[in-house]
């Protein structure tokens, strides 16, 4: 099994890790992105692999590097869309990093990379269907496979957040505008920022994600109110997750996947909306916290894969899968 770089090419920062053969992190590495720059962006992450390139074994160079971003490679014209840090919108970008790297970079959404990370060797290990999902700033979501990444021929596989929340109800599930142009996303919900959105609305009251749980802890019943409707929304958005891909596990991601009362509350709600007479389907905490989104990077690339010399190819030959 070989040493393997991830990277998560974020929106503020950019994190390399070096994987040991057994998973390890070996080294890692951060660096600010530099936000709006497109060719900077590219030497950051070049700069960061070198550094971490030379701590592994002579033997083994070039390493494999697989690199998780907000966004996804077009199937139809090769270029990265729908990505919040917008100035990689229409670039070439694994393409760019080959050359550069002179060797090809898998590049995966980062709820994907998430995703595989949990799947691999976290909380959802030796599962064979994992839904990864993120409840954060935004919400996204992931599918892993017997160990692989699933992304689909649009690339959007997985994007649960930019659906209508099922069985909504006009009244107590008001529907506000997404950034994506419709109303009523589950995004809009089940967001850090929704939560507070429609804690707001229905409360009066302006308050993050953290203040609302910790009021509620304290008994504050506006607040106690906020976080069980999250949980019925919450619950009906994984049920049809559940009815459409049946996976043996979801884990959750994002700031909010740190609210503990989730893992009990969910699984006894989404009953009512599954098709089936009983829901075996794991809902999981995350195991990889933070670093989930880097490590699934650098699992882009599988043993398999690195053994035939695939990450050996010419840089003028790179693609994405």
């Amino acid at each position: 099994m070989p040493h393997r770089i991830g990277v998560d090419l974020g929106g503020t920062k950019i994190e390399a890790v070096l994987l040991a053969p057994d998973g390890a992190a070996l080294a890692r590495e951060r660096a600010a992105t530099p936000r709006g720059l497109y060719d900077e962006s590219l030497e950051a992450v070049s700069a960061l692999v070198a550094r971490l390139e030379s701590a592994a074994p002579a033997s083994e160079r070039p390493i494999s590097v697989g690199l998780g971003m907000p966004g996804t490679l077009s199937r139809a014209t090769g270029l990265v869309k729908n990505a919040n840090s917008t100035w990689l919108i229409g670039k070439p970008l694994d393409r760019d990093l080959a050359r550069r790297l002179g060797r090809p970079v898998r590049i995966a959404n980062d709820a994907d990379c998430f995703a595989l990370a949990e799947a691999t060797d976290g909380a959802a290990a030796g599962r064979r269907n994992v839904f990864g999902a993120i409840l954060g700033t935004g919400v996204g979501g992931g599918l892993v496979i017997e160990g692989r990444p699933i992304s689909g021929p649009n690339g959007i596989a997985g994007e649960w957040g930019h659906n209508p929340l099922p069985w909504a109800d006009a009244q107590a599930d008001p529907a506000l505008a997404c950034y994506c142009g419709k109303r009523g996303c589950i995004e809009t919900y089940l967001s850090g920022p929704g939560l507070a959105a429609h804690h707001a609305a229905r409360a009066g009251a302006e308050m993050t994600p953290p203040e609302i749980v910790a009021a509620a802890e304290t008994g504050d019943p506006a607040a106690e109110a906020s976080l069980a409707l999250y949980e019925d929304r919450l619950a009906r958005a994984l049920s049809h997750v559940i009815n459409i891909l049946d996976p043996e596990a979801i884990v959750l991601g994002g700031g909010l996947s740190n609210l503990a009362r989730l893992y009990e509350a969910v699984p006894r709600l989404w009953g009512r909306t599954v098709f089936s007479d009983s829901v075996l389907t794991a809902l999981l905490p995350p195991m990889h916290g933070d670093s989930a989104g880097v490590r699934g990077a650098a699992w882009l690339w599988s043993d398999d894969e690195i053994a035939a010399g695939l990450v050996y190819e010419p840089p003028d030959r790179a693609a994405a899968p």
